[in-house]
């Protein structure tokens, strides 16, 4: 089932961030992969979901 990141989109957008394994809870964010990963380390998380958020949300259609 889709996740609507949106409100994780507009707090966070342009960083990395690690996820809980539900897909919506923010663990850590910054910069950097590694910042975001050691937040969520430090929260007892040893293997977060990472992602990067876009700086902006762009639509595209393919065509052959």
């Amino acid at each position: 089932m889709a996740k609507d990141w949106t409100k994780i989109f507009k707090k966070y957008k342009g960083l990395w961030v690690a996820l809980a394994d539900d897909e919506e809870t923010v663990l850590g964010a910054g910069k950097t992969l590694k910042e975001a990963f050691e937040l969520a380390k430090k929260k007892g998380y040893k293997e977060p979901i990472m992602t990067r958020m876009p700086e902006e949300i762009v639509s595209f259609v393919g065509a052959l």
